[in-house]
């Protein structure tokens, strides 16, 4: 059995996965409405406070503006990601310790002591991000922490309290609302119970991040930085009569437009379930597997005639997929661009605006984005309509009545694999007892990004495509099992 293959068993996976915990915060929770309450009332009462107040700029930007944004990001990650991504509320709360260093800073006291409180909110600050981020299994010290901060505050200012002196609460009104706010989120925490993986630091918005490979791979991401000077490439050929068998089943099926980019493509997305190593990808010199999403990329025709533009149609497509699944979504993708008469796809929309960008500026937005997406910073509209950040892209030679070429592989983006399969070949062939028979074939090549996996799981893996291309019945139902990538 091949060692990756050994690696990715789902036992393996669920007993490494139960190490950390997700901690989300749902949104129909009173309690994560009454945090963003408070955290937007203690950003308002802060900005009423100084502007009655004035302060010169170093007092704006580090202690007005730095703790206001922060309370706001807060809210917008509490709201729009809580669900998924709530260890990012770690970003704020570093920032909000930082201002609270630089208050206790800017304070007449000893450096000594200021240094020591620095230590404390950093610690407060790293704890916090150690426990969100699910490595702390309950989150009960962190209510306590909270909790316990709040009340000392309060504590401290008790006789004000008492004494309704609204005038002397004023200044330190932002900061109890912050409190409040920090405890209602945590209280409103909870843990995800569906046994499935969810996002942490280092993944990105289209790839979770890999975090086990081995080192000489690793190593390798840096010594060879870009997919040209990483692709190797594969030219083969496979008989297709039980292909050209089955394809006549489908069509008096009623799948009247099936045909051999759906075997393809059907049978790619069987290998994918057994070596989920094929849906990886590689940015920022890190690796990262799609898991269940396998992004698929194709030329269409807008148009059935020689003069239509063409352009890109990209489906989601899932380990479990059978033909007829592959089928109906490769068509409806077809379908959305073949006969468009207005504006086109968000491709091509996407396209014509940036070709309106004028030369020089256009080469500098092409540099942010690159370096955008070496961070994983490109927001997640552009990633969809985007034909360079996929699974797989898939180019058909048999229509133009020419063999497959061998095409490269995108340095923009992080496509890892590129296949180009070419038109029907007739070979004569002489059999054992001297009998010549005629058979029908057709060649494809297969660009991969050799930085993702080996070449001996490569190997392995269209191998089995291979197989499957010469029984292509197995792809009517779903596979018995899908193998999980390593973590």
């Amino acid at each position: 059995m091949n060692f990756f293959v050994a690696f990715q068993n789902s036992d393996w996976y669920d007993k490494h996965m139960k190490k950390r915990v997700s901690y989300y915060v749902n949104r129909k929770s009173v309690l994560v409405w009454l945090a963003a309450l408070a955290l937007v009332a203690s950003a308002i009462v802060r900005i009423a406070y100084s502007c009655g107040k004035g302060a010169d700029a170093t007092t704006v930007w580090l202690q007005i503006v730095l703790p206001v944004i922060s309370c706001l990001i807060y809210v917008y990650i509490l709201l729009k990601d809580g669900d998924e991504r709530f260890y990012r509320t770690s970003v704020p709360v570093f920032l909000l310790a930082i201002y609270y260093g630089i208050k206790i800073s800017m304070a007449a006291i000893d450096i000594r002591l200021s240094f020591v409180f620095w230590i404390a909110y950093l610690a407060i600050a790293t704890f916090y991000m150690v426990t969100v981020s699910g490595h702390v299994r309950n989150n009960w010290l962190l209510v306590i922490l909270m909790a316990g901060a709040l009340c000392v505050l309060l504590y401290s200012h008790r006789v004000e309290i008492r004494g309704t002196d609204w005038a002397a609460l004023y200044p330190v009104m932002p900061d109890l609302l912050f409190l409040l706010g920090g405890l209602c989120a945590v209280l409103a925490m909870q843990v995800h119970l569906d046994n499935a993986y969810h996002p942490t630091w280092g993944d990105r918005s289209d790839g979770r991040k890999l975090r086990s490979l081995d080192p000489m791979q690793i190593v390798a991401n840096y010594i060879m930085p870009t997919r040209c000077e990483s692709s190797n490439c594969i030219y083969d050929s496979v008989e297709i009569t039980g292909v050209e068998r089955y394809i006549r089943e489908k069509r008096r099926e009623g799948l009247t437009n099936f045909g051999i980019t759906h075997v393809f493509l059907a049978a790619y997305v069987r290998v994918v379930a057994k070596y989920p190593g094929l849906n990886r990808f590689l940015s920022g010199q890190q690796v990262y597997s799609r898991d269940d999403d396998i992004q698929f990329c194709m030329v269409v025709k807008t148009e059935m005639s020689t003069d239509a533009n063409e352009s890109i149609t990209k489906l989601h497509l899932k380990p479990t997929d059978t033909s007829y699944d592959v089928y109906e979504k490769l068509k409806a993708g077809f379908d959305s661009i073949q006969g468009q008469k207005t504006g086109g796809s968000d491709f091509d929309k996407t396209a014509k605006a940036l070709s309106l960008i004028p030369g020089v500026v256009f080469k500098f937005v092409v540099w942010l984005l690159r370096v955008m997406d070496y961070f994983g910073l490109i927001p997640k509209f552009l990633l969809e309509i985007s034909p360079f950040h996929a699974s797989i892209f898939f180019t058909s030679m048999g229509s133009l009545g020419i063999p497959p070429i061998v095409h490269h592989l995108y340095n923009f983006g992080n496509m890892p694999v590129f296949v180009s399969f070419g038109c029907k070949r007739r070979t004569n062939e002489v059999l054992a007892d001297g009998t010549v028979v005629q058979r029908k074939y057709i060649d494809y090549s297969v660009n991969t990004d050799e930085r993702i996996v080996d070449g001996f799981y490569y190997a392995t893996a269209l191998k089995y495509m291979k197989r499957l291309m010469m029984h292509p019945e197995q792809l009517d139902t779903p596979p018995e099992k899908v193998v999980h990538d390593i973590d």
